[in-house]
């Protein structure tokens, strides 16, 4: 599904995800939390995987092409500007070691399988080209298709085979991800970490007015109705004039956190444990641009997750 953004003269733009993986502290400091998950986690399964019979698999929705590229797509607004706009230097957009290559250099027994999606052919192909080479003797699945489906897909195969454990990694640049697709994770043996454009795309998609112009996008990423989202993003008070009394609307205060706290709430419906104070990502300009959750079915995964947060 297409992402909008919306500029600061109200003026709206068809953006497109970076067509390589792009960061700068903030990337870093969501990647080097999710590291830290990764080796706690694997430092846990590892103990008991060959006792149980356990079979572990680490699934990438956004993967990218593990490094930082120029995007060639011409049927879309240029992630430069967009990225001036929402106050990330050109100095943050800096080459890095992404997910993928962290996961599979840690220095432990890994995954028994690895799932790189990536709608981007081109990005998956050369994620593929590059990984393949370096880790010859690991089970690497690469699939240049939409996460959405590939998720169901997984969550369904992980409900009929219990002894697969999943560690899942979804961090789309935009609201890619349906709500839908999230509930599908309910009742199965997943950890989720999951990144939430609360300041990057949902908040500029909530305009001041109240009348919610994308209100289909922001529906089915919140898994909500049209009357509820005004009712929790939006106050109406009334004003007296000369001509009679008018209804104003206006848009709540800290709706980012706002944004936030609902994604949470959503989370909790889905998985028995999530983080309720997610890892908080800001911009050179120090306005939050993402909220980064867990989520799991696991109280001692969660306990992990909130340390490395908060540390």
């Amino acid at each position: 599904m297409d992402n909008y953004i919306v500029d600061n003269k109200g003026q709206t733009s068809k953006v497109c995800e970076p067509s390589g993986s792009w960061g700068g502290s903030w990337t870093e400091q969501k990647l080097n939390a999710f590291e830290k998950y990764v080796n706690a986690y694997l430092t846990i399964m590892n103990a008991n995987r060959d006792k149980y019979g356990w079979k572990l698999v680490y699934f990438d929705g956004f993967a990218g092409s593990g490094t930082r590229g120029d995007s060639n797509n011409q049927q879309c607004e240029s992630t430069l500007d967009l990225y001036l706009d929402l106050g990330i230097t050109p100095e943050e957009l800096t080459p890095y070691r992404g997910a993928a290559e962290r996961v599979l250099g840690i220095k432990q027994r890994g995954f028994d399988y690895y799932y790189f999606i990536d709608k981007d052919k081109d990005a998956n192909a050369k994620l593929k080209d590059k990984l393949k080479r370096m880790y010859e003797d690991r089970k690497l699945e690469f699939r240049p298709t939409d996460a959405n489906g590939e998720v169901k897909n997984m969550a369904l195969f992980l409900q009929k085979n219990q002894n697969y454990k999943a560690l899942v990694l979804l961090d789309p640049f935009g609201m890619q991800l349906d709500w839908d697709t999230i509930k599908n994770l309910e009742n199965s043996s997943t950890d989720l970490w999951i990144l939430i454009p609360t300041g990057m795309i949902v908040n500029r998609l909530l305009d001041h007015k109240g009348e919610l112009k994308y209100n289909e996008k922001l529906i089915s990423f919140f898994g909500k109705d049209e009357d509820f989202l005004r009712d929790y993003f939006y106050k109406k008070r009334t004003e007296l004039s000369l001509f009679g009394e008018s209804t104003i609307i206006e848009k709540v205060r800290n709706p980012i956190q706002k944004i936030a706290e609902l994604y949470i709430q959503q989370l909790q419906t889905v998985f028995k444990y999530v983080t309720p104070k997610p890892l908080v990502l800001y911009n050179s300009r120090n306005t939050p641009i993402f909220h980064f959750a867990f989520a799991s079915n696991n109280q001692t995964a969660m306990k992990i997750a909130h340390e490395i947060i908060n540390k």
